[in-house]
This record gives C-alpha cells, sequence and structure tokens, in this order.
C-alpha cells in the first residue's frame, strides 16, 4: 500500500515540510527522489509525483523550498517569493541540500541512492544541488531554468545530468540550452537534453494554458518525458 505523510525538517532555523510517499510492502531501504516545485510552491502536483514514484518502487519527497506553510497564489505572490532566492544562490543551495539530508534521514530510503527532479523554478533547484556537490545519482530538470550561480564551479557535479525541455520555451530560449550544454562538458558532466518541439514552458502542467506568457500543456510532451524520466531513474538508481 502507498504511505503518503508529512515530514517537517530545518534549515538554519527555519522551518520547512515536505511529503512522502512510499510502498510500505517495500523490502528494506529503497531509492529516494526527490521532487522539486514550480515558483508557486509545493501543491499537489508535486504530492501526485511522489505517489508515482513511490508505486515505481521509489520513496518520493515533494520538498519544500519557500518555508512551511508560504505558499503562492497569483504570478505575482509566486514572482515574489522566487526572485529572493534567484539573487541569494547560496541560500537556495543551503534549503536544498538540507533536502537532500532529510530523505537521505528516512529509514526507508537507501541514502547512497539518491535523485532528484524538479520543474520550472524547481529545474534550477536541482541544477543547482548538484552544483552544489550533493550526494546524488543524478537530476532531471523539467522545462526548468539553466543559469548558473555565481558560487559554485560545475566541476562539483557527481550526478548524471538530463534535461527535458521545450524547444519553443520562450522563458528559456535555444541559446540557453546551448549554453547548458557547454556548462557540463567543461565540468567533464555526464548529461544529455532532450528539446521537444513545437512545445513551450510548463508542459507537463495540465493548468498551464497561458500562451501569452509561453505556459501551455502539451500531453505528448508530458507523456514522453515522463518515460524518459522513469527510463532515466532505472539507470542511475538501479
Amino acid at each position: 500500500m502507498i504511505v503518503e505523510r508529512e515530514i517537517e525538517y530545518e534549515d538554519n532555523g527555519k522551518p520547512f515540510q515536505g511529503v512522502i510517499a512510499y510502498d510500505d510492502s517495500n523490502q528494506g531501504p529503497v531509492p529516494g527522489v526527490l521532487i522539486s516545485h514550480a515558483w508557486g510552491g509545493q501543491g499537489d502536483f508535486d504530492a501526485n509525483k511522489a505517489r508515482l514514484l513511490a508505486e515505481l518502487g521509489y520513496v518520493g519527497m515533494a520538498l519544500d523550498v519557500y518555508g512551511k506553510g508560504i505558499r503562492g497564489s497569483s504570478p505575482e505572490e509566486n514572482a515574489g517569493l522566487m526572485q529572493p532566492l534567484l539573487e541569494d544562490r547560496p541560500e537556495l543551495q543551503s534549503r536544498m541540500l538540507a533536502a537532500l539530508k532529510t530523505i537521505q534521514s528516512i529509514p526507508e530510503v537507501d541514502e547512497n541512492r539518491i535523485a532528484a527532479m524538479g520543474y520550472c523554478f524547481g529545474g534550477l533547484c536541482v541544477l543547482d544541488l548538484a552544483r552544489a556537490g550533493g550526494d546524488l545519482r543524478g537530476v532531471i530538470s523539467l522545462h526548468g531554468f539553466f543559469t548558473p550561480p555565481g558560487n559554485l564551479d560545475s566541476k562539483n557535479i557527481k550526478a548524471k545530468v538530463l534535461a527535458l525541455h521545450g524547444y519553443d520555451d520562450p522563458m528559456v530560449p535555444p541559446d540557453a540550452i546551448d549554453q547548458l550544454a557547454a556548462e557540463m562538458t567543461s565540468a567533464g558532466v555526464d548529461w544529455q537534453i532532450h528539446a521537444y518541439g513545437n512545445t513551450r514552458h510548463a508542459f507537463t502542467n495540465p493548468k498551464a494554458n497561458d500562451p501569452e506568457r509561453g505556459t501551455v500543456y502539451d500531453a505528448d510532451a508530458d507523456r514522453r518525458s515522463w518515460q524518459t524520466c522513469v527510463n532515466f531513474f532505472a539507470e542511475v538508481l538501479g
């Protein structure tokens, strides 16, 4: 049976609250996967991904970057929550490392087999976790932001890196894809980038329907990208 519960943790005295899901019939510790949320904060979308991962035999943990109970309810609020962390990448990295430490401490998790995935802003978060030298087998950025931080050398990355991206994403255009490829290659990272044609930002989110902002759900890209995630986790966590 899939068990789902909240889990609280701290970073620098600030409370955070994640959601974990796992199959209680698992025999012994199993690999864990962190899920990093988009700019609005942790919600049902992320908890659902944790449940899907639990059904695949992993422990899924929807982490919390903003703090316990802190969520945005409008584009303006979302931007107000995200922007300070974009401007203070060491703080963002500290919060991500705290989430990693938390999933590693869960008894049901094999602490040596951890991966992370993130959506939109969460894609940048998991890339920064890898850049911070997090002990990860792999990270996946889904329609994420790629801008590297100024405080880290990408040669710290231990994880395999996969970016799943809409080629027509107006927020992260093709030249940003090339820059990520150059960054990863220079650092000697095992990386992949899959670009989906005629696909825009937030393509995995069924609620994304704002062409003027460039956020459009795409059922085919959603399905294809999830299968690619499943294959990637089987490779890096097997």
